[in-house]
């Protein structure tokens, strides 16, 4: 068998049917909502008269509902089909941002939030496998196309929210309801309807089970130790800015765009040089350098870290998802739950804890010393291979730049 070629760019996006784009389009619009409340964060707190412990539970309970979720989409996907599960998934998320643009305290906005983390849950993991089942060109090409989603998104909702942020912190979450009320119309009208043909039963707890591969637990351990960290720029770098919700929104749109172009440019070049598994150790690694940097009091010089940040995010996230997808033989929603799950329950403790860490060591910087603590063991752990091979695992010329962890 010969390894498969690293799809260009032009290669990714030609010739995908309309489900493809259509699904990848909802994905923007979701993961938009990770980082819209990123510039709008000062403002909440002072709108809803909350302290910055307080706001980042707006990460941490959307995250921690979400990875608890992930655990049930798998079931959900092979029990009532992909379509009417992305559904279900965009008609919570419609709902719980409409409800935010109305809420009146702070924990009405983080109860709200748990209930988009829910839909999140739903749509995020299934849309994955469904990019995957239908795209054409092979996996490594709709990977690409899944993480650019990712990588547009998280651009564009630090923007979104910082353009309707500058009439009321409650505009992001009104426009966000809107286009994802749009994106409900599109899948609902364009998506391959579910079929009647038998489904493979899928267990609540095949997720978990999917984790007892080596390979896709030490990738699974490796992406949530890395995100903690992401979540740590993403959560608690407004606060050592403190800048208007404008400049922390074109600082995040640049940020969303680097990784964006490094998941889909970067990336598989990167990784067709050193291979999967040297390629992502080398990036976390780097990531640890650039928290070091960022915990530097300097503010132009934590504004260039976190932009330059975005590069090396977008490798790990293309680099984690594609052996996440391919390293077991677990059927793509089972896997794609269990590494998911591990994978953003990272974000969700440290958005839970991010704040907390300030004040335990009394600096605003300590948060960052932490996260780059956490990537060295990521690389420490991604650099451990077994003595012997596991016979589960996927032959290196099946994964997405032939070599597995």
């Amino acid at each position: 068998m010969s390894a498969e070629r690293h799809p260009s760019l032009l290669d990714t996006v030609k010739g995908q049917p309309k489900q493809v784009w259509i699904t990848a389009a909802a994905a923007v619009i979701a993961f938009m909502g990770i980082g819209l409340v990123d510039p709008i964060l000062l403002s909440i707190a002072k709108g809803l008269d909350a302290t910055p412990s307080q706001v980042t539970l707006l990460f941490s309970a959307y995250l921690g509902v979400q990875v608890i979720a992930m655990l049930v989409t798998g079931a959900a996907s092979a029990r009532f089909g992909a379509k009417r599960t992305v559904l279900v998934g965009l008609t919570l998320i419609v709902a719980a941002t409409a409800l935010c643009a109305a809420a009146g305290s702070i924990e009405q906005l983080v109860g709200l939030r748990a209930v988009w983390g829910l839909g999140n849950a739903f749509f995020i993991a299934t849309a994955l496998s469904v990019i995957v089942g239908a795209a054409t060109g092979g996996q490594a090409g709709a990977i690409l196309l899944y993480e650019s989603a990712l990588g547009v998104g998280l651009a564009v909702g630090p923007l979104l929210g910082a353009l309707l942020g500058t009439i009321s912190w409650r505009g992001p979450f009104l426009g966000t309801a809107i286009l994802m009320a749009g994106a409900l119309v599109l899948c609902a009208r364009y998506l391959k309807a579910d079929g009647h043909e038998r489904r493979d039963p899928v267990k609540l707890l095949d997720p978990l089970r999917a984790l007892g591969h080596s390979g896709l637990l030490r990738t699974s351990l490796g992406s949530a130790l890395y995100t903690a960290a992401f979540f740590t720029v993403l959560a608690w770098s407004p606060f050592v800015l403190e800048f208007t919700a404008i400049a922390i929104g074109l600082i995040f749109c640049g940020w969303g765009l680097c990784v964006a172009l490094a998941g889909v440019l970067l990336a598989p070049k990167l990784a067709a040089r050193l291979g999967e598994r040297h390629a992502t150790v080398l990036a976390v690694f780097g990531y640890a350098v650039l928290m070091l940097v960022m915990a530097v009091p300097s503010k132009p010089l934590l504004i260039v870290a976190i932009i330059v940040s975005g590069l090396v995010s977008g490798l790990l996230n293309t680099l984690f998802t594609g052996t996440a997808m391919s390293i077991s033989d677990a059927p793509r929603p089972v896997a794609s739950a269990g590494y998911n799950f591990l994978r953003w329950l990272g974000g969700a403790v440290a958005a839970t804890l991010v704040g907390h860490v300030a004040e335990w060591f009394g600096s605003p910087q300590s948060p960052f010393v932490v996260a780059a603590v956490l990537c060295v063991l990521a690389g420490g752990l991604l650099s451990f291979r077994g003595r012997q091979a596991d016979p589960h695992e996927v032959p290196p010329e099946a994964a997405l730049v032939g070599e597995e962890f």
